[in-house]
């Protein structure tokens, strides 16, 4: 092999796992992606992939030719339509279709792609997940109404956060503050009939961590230690965040406002469930990006994930019947690589996030710190451990009943 061959496949390596470390992949899911691409390449390599650092070794060989990269990044935000089409790339490129340096070209286009929906659809997007949530959580439609204007009010920091690094830092605190400030006062001079807490989390619903901590206890599993370290912690980090932030703005809220005696509305009817899956899997579609051609698949992978943990939950715990909706997404997820030839996180996420407990994480935080439970739970700690190992153990039963196609 030539020098400048080496240098060639070396560089599109290098850059393919920044970006696709950018996409938000999972470490493990990067590591051996990347491994397969060297492979074709006739290289030998190594890789150490975490949240905030990359590490590329590459080799011919016989050592003729080695090169060595390191890289601090920041942690990647998922965009599932980008990961769709750089693996559509790569794809090419290993059928012959077109060359290293076509592909090279290409893969810079796709880092440059704006973003497919507008900014009005993405602030739609915001909306629908928060009411969505409050939906799903059984409150009332007090709750789901001021949940989607609140997370309307969430996107317009995000928005804010685009262009100002200073509030980029301070995102997720600021939000909290702001959506528990605006609940206690929309409770003292509007509505009574809210529940503050619940409002409060469906508001900020998308910053809650629970796929973060799901994917940390993933590569953990696969014996990334490093990187499922990493990320665990940080998705803990940012939990402690949020509910610091909904702490201190339900403390102001009622030091300004007051606090309104709670007059229990009624109850949204149970069928509503199902219409949240749908709403909540159409928003993560414009928010995670997902390419149109991918719509559909994600939003029954929401129902497939529903429909069998409540199957599950019918005959078995609660946390069992997460293992079966986490299984059923697993099979699905590589079933969909097979039909669709993609990867499979771009449906395995909606399913996970229908699934993760992350709220329930942040709900029992609540209930340990201040002693208030906002919705009726039991045990809200022991479920959120079971449902976590159930997540894990469900994904990695799946990869075994029906073996992905591809390494993404």
């Amino acid at each position: 092999m030539n020098t400048a061959s080496f240098t060639q496949k070396r560089r599109f390596i290098v850059k393919l796992g920044k970006m696709l470390h950018k996409f938000g992949t999972p470490s493990y899911r990067l590591e051996a992606h990347l491994e397969n691409l060297a492979t074709f390449f006739g290289l030998k390599a190594s890789f150490i992939i975490t949240p905030t650092a990359l590490t590329f070794v590459i080799w011919t060989e016989g050592h003729e030719d080695e090169y060595t990269h390191a890289a601090r990044v920041s942690p990647g935000e998922l965009d599932l339509g980008a990961l769709a089409h750089t693996d559509e790339l790569v794809d090419k490129l290993t059928d012959y279709t077109i060359t290293l340096e076509q592909a090279d070209i290409a893969l810079d286009k796709i880092a440059n792609m704006p973003n497919p929906y507008n900014r009005l659809a993405t602030g739609g997007a915001f909306a629908m997940s928060g009411g969505a949530f409050a939906m799903l959580m059984g409150t009332s439609w007090n709750d789901v109404l001021w949940s989607t204007l609140l997370s309307t009010v969430v996107y317009l920091f995000v928005l804010w956060a685009e262009k100002s690094r200073r509030v980029s830092h301070m995102l997720e605190p600021v939000v909290a503050v702001v959506a528990a400030v605006l609940a206690c006062a929309i409770s003292a001079y509007i509505d009574p009939g809210i529940n503050i807490r619940m409002v409060v989390l469906s508001a900020i619903i998308v910053f809650i961590p629970g796929l973060a901590l799901t994917l940390g206890l993933a590569e953990l599993s696969a014996r990334h230690l490093v990187s499922g370290t990493a990320r665990v912690m940080d998705a803990l980090m940012l939990l402690f965040k949020l509910y610091f932030g909904a702490f201190l703005g339900i403390a102001v809220g009622f030091a300004l406002f007051g606090q309104a005696d709670f007059i229990a509305p009624e109850p949204i009817p149970k069928w509503t469930a199902w219409l949240a899956i749908a709403i909540l899997c159409m928003s993560l579609i414009i928010i995670f990006r997902t390419k149109a051609k991918h719509a559909l698949w994600s939003v029954i992978a929401g129902f497939v994930a529903y429909a069998a943990s409540i199957l599950g939950a019918m005959y078995l715990d609660y946390a069992l019947g997460t293992f079966i909706g986490a299984f059923a997404v697993g099979v699905y997820s590589n079933f969909f690589t097979r039909a669709a030839n993609a990867p499979a996180c771009i449906v395995a996420m909606q399913g996970l996030i229908v699934l993760v407990p992350g709220s329930k994480t942040y709900i029992g935080l609540n209930s340990l710190i201040s002693g208030q439970e906002f919705v009726a739970s039991t045990g809200i700690g022991q479920q959120t451990f079971l449902i976590f190992m159930s997540l894990v153990a469900g994904l990695i039963f799946a990869n075994v009943a029906l073996p992905p196609k591809k390494s993404l």
